[in-house]
């Protein structure tokens, strides 16, 4: 066989052109996947992110070049019309109860401390050298809300992607781990002990009204929360109002389903070696972890406060539901307080902060979006 001829068949391998970070991207797609399926840490995220990043970091493949597979996949539903993270919400609604928090409505407030972690590491990221854009994409990152971090990030600083989302998933997935310790630290025996009050009944006139009211309220207040917020309420509106069963199973199911396999693959596609392996992605997973670990101690420490005021005490593990991983965060309040007291049941009242924690995210990050978007 003619040399140049073999020369040339074998510079059109991808094996010619691969690189260290081709490869230790694939291990950390591959550890992504694993965590995903053995840990199932976040599973239905994880896994097809960790795929994208193995599919994007195979040399010649081009599938984020220009009108190729993943970069169409990308620009129009992500970069472009941005149409993935509200769709996400709407099924989110449509899978969630709100009656917790229509049934004590002071969760709400918890939910609103939970976002200190959000602006005290947008603060801090501008001290260390990031610019204001990609400060308020990494504080995000504490609301523990995937869709609303893509959201963000990708009209406010979209080379930073990849880092942001997989940080945002990645803290998500590891509640369990996370937030445990911070529980434990700034709460007594006592206080985890508390058993609350049970929860009146909310009726169905409430939980109709409530997703109406909420959006006309907070997208006046933050018009540009009003993708995120009214694709949620619209979501729990179908949920509640009994007469569009099959809107509601679809926004639960076909729906959400087929947006999350291309939101996974598209964040995974925007983690090419060359993009993802500097110092700032270390930098946004450091952050990131700062900002999850404040808003949840920031949650603990306004319900301790709050009972110094209240007749009816509220567990204060509750506070920590306010971050938005639905409903992760409020299982694993619930948790901690069983491993103390078997008889303590908060997981209906934390889910109140949690639900509180989403609404309150997707409000910052319109807040964002106004204040910054040029």
């Amino acid at each position: 066989m003619d040399t140049g001829l073999l020369y040339q068949l074998v510079t059109k391998m991808g094996f010619y052109h691969l690189t260290f970070g081709n490869v230790l991207m694939w291990i950390i797609g591959i550890t992504l996947i694993v965590l995903g399926i053995v840990k199932q840490y976040e599973p239905l995220l994880l896994v097809p992110i960790g795929f994208g990043i193995l599919l994007v970091n195979v040399p010649l493949t081009n599938l984020m070049k220009e009108e190729n597979l993943l970069w169409v996949f990308y620009h129009f539903a992500i970069d472009r019309w941005d149409i993935i993270p509200p769709l996400i919400f709407m099924g989110v609604g449509a899978m969630t109860d709100f009656g917790p928090v229509i049934a004590n409505p002071k969760t709400l407030l918890l939910g609103a401390a939970a976002q200190f972690g959000v602006y005290a590491t947008f603060f801090g990221s501008l001290l260390i050298g990031f610019n204001i854009q990609e400060a308020a994409s990494i504080g995000i990152i504490g609301g523990a809300d995937g869709p609303t971090t893509i959201f963000l990030t990708s009209q406010l600083a979209p080379h930073l992607l990849g880092a942001t989302a997989v940080a945002a998933y990645s803290y998500m997935a590891m509640v369990p781990i996370i937030q445990p310790p911070i529980m434990k630290l700034l709460t007594t025996k006592e206080e985890r002990k508390i058993k609350m009050k049970k929860m009146r009944t909310v009726s169905k006139v409430e939980k109709i009204g409530f997703p109406m009211m909420a959006t006309i309220i907070i997208c006046l207040l933050v018009p540009a929360s009003a993708p995120l917020v009214g694709m949620l309420m619209v979501g729990n509106l179908f949920r509640e109002c009994g007469v569009v069963e099959r809107l509601s199973k679809t926004a639960q199911n076909e729906l959400i389903n087929i947006v999350t396999i291309f939101l996974g693959l598209c964040v995974g596609a925007t983690m090419p070696a060359e993009v993802f392996l500097k110092s700032q992605s270390l930098y946004i997973f450091f952050l990131g972890l700062i900002s999850f670990a404040f808003s949840t101690a920031a949650g603990l420490i306004l319900a301790k406060f709050m009972n110094l005021f209240l007749k009816d005490k509220i567990n204060p593990l509750i506070g920590a539901a306010g971050v938005s991983a639905v409903p992760m965060a409020a299982r694993v309040a619930h948790t901690v307080a069983r491993q103390e007291d078997k008889k303590t049941f908060i997981l209906m009242q934390a889910m109140g902060p949690n639900v509180a924690g989403t609404i309150g995210t997707a409000t910052a990050a319109g807040l964002f979006l106004s204040m910054l978007l040029k």
